[in-house]
């Protein structure tokens, strides 16, 4: 599924991803989500090939390339059966805002550890009354001496379990209206008062979800990342390349279950010829291979703007695409089910597991609803009505 659109560069990029993923496979993945256990060590070799940071910047240990080469990556693994969700939180978002907006000291802390994947940082935006609405998010910070304290909730925070520190977005008042704005603050795994509790998820992934509890939490000066007068600026730095990231983890499933399909249709014979060959069978397929081809382009684009430093042209087709893949990730997985038929519901083929995981691209990190109401006010002037 290349395209002419891409360099040579990426092309092998690609190729060399792909070659990682199928030494791995979806077998790989899914036997560790069953015994609750973690991708360490595909993390780790894709770290130590440098595609973990490929995104940040080489003087830190990264690969000095942008969010088109990371989001090569994760479609690519995901296109081989194993995605690597974590690197959407970990390199996209945390790695985007330590490289644009944190101190030489942070940067220098973080950063290589990022790229190579021996440390790795969760995300904690979600909260249980706040939803979609960030301007809702209650976790508050406030001044205390040297330092800050931190209290508040989050919900849906993936991986915590493994990771050595996560980037909390949290509230402070300004001082001069009174109002809070939203601030971010590296909360290291073992800090007293941070505590995690598993999700119990119907999902089934590598990767856990928890709800955090922060119980006046103490951290030094410099565990505040950026300006604390920046606000909404540096938070969206982190989320343009969470929706890219997120439209390269619904491509690449898309893609691997349209492949089991296109095998399975081209060998299975009920009557005189594979059941591919009939346009019942064929032309769902090829409609899912079209529309995950367009979310494809883009996702391309958006990566294209966010890489040139076009923030709001990025933030229109970052929403854009991840609507559109994960609009066509669930198509595919569907017609993907239905071609194998009862097999589509095995273990065997692995692929009933993705009816439940294919969603996640629909819902997270912000419904296709949310994503409608930005284009219907954003894009075509449109009143709001929220």
């Amino acid at each position: 599924m290349s395209t002419v659109l891409e360099t040579e560069e990426h092309k092998a990029l690609r190729a060399a991803v792909a070659a990682l993923g199928k030494r791995y496979g979806r077998d790989y993945i899914t036997a560790l989500a069953r015994e609750g256990g973690h991708p360490r060590e595909l993390w780790a070799e894709a770290g130590k090939l440098g595609y973990l940071g490929v995104n940040l910047p080489a003087r830190y240990g990264g690969g000095g390339a942008g969010i088109a080469e990371l989001s090569i990556v994760l479609e690519e693994l995901g296109a081989a059966g194993s995605p690597l969700l974590m690197m959407v939180v970990s390199p996209a978002i945390c790695g985007t805002v330590i490289a644009r907006y944190g101190t030489e000291a942070q940067k220098r802390a973080w950063l290589p550890g990022l790229s190579d994947g021996t440390l790795t940082m969760s995300f904690g935006i979600t909260e249980p009354d706040a939803g979609s609405n960030s301007h809702r998010i209650t976790t508050t910070a406030r001044r205390d001496g040297g330092g800050w304290v931190l209290t508040g909730r989050k919900v849906f925070i993936s991986g915590v379990d493994v990771s050595d520190a996560t980037l909390v977005v949290g509230r402070t008042e300004d001082a001069r209206s009174g109002s809070l704005k939203p601030c971010l603050f590296i909360v290291p795994r073992e800090t007293p008062g941070f505590t995690r509790t598993p999700i119990d998820m119907e999902l089934q992934a590598a990767e856990k979800q928890f709800e955090l509890v922060l119980d006046d939490v103490r951290l030094p000066a410099d565990a505040l990342v950026g300006d604390e007068d920046a606000g909404l600026l540096q938070l969206f730095a982190g989320l343009n390349p969470e929706r890219i990231m997120t439209a390269a983890f619904g491509i690449g499933m898309g893609r691997y279950a349209l492949g089991r399909a296109v095998e399975y249709a081209g060998t299975r014979q009920v009557w005189k010829a594979p059941i591919g060959a009939h346009q019942a069978i064929a032309h769902p397929l090829a409609v899912a291979h079209i529309e995950l081809e367009l979310a494809r382009l883009m996702m391309q684009k958006a990566a294209a703007l966010y890489d040139s430093g076009d923030d709001a042209g990025a933030g229109e087709a970052a929403n854009m695409a991840k609507y559109a893949a994960g609009e066509a990730c669930v198509k595919a997985v569907d017609q993907a089910v239905h071609t194998l038929g009862g097999n589509g519901l095995t273990r065997e083929y692995g692929l009933a597991s993705l009816i439940t995981a294919s969603r996640v691209a629909r819902i997270a990190p912000v419904s296709r609803e949310m994503i409608l109401n930005y284009v219907s006010h954003r894009t075509l002037g449109l009143p709001k009505s929220y």
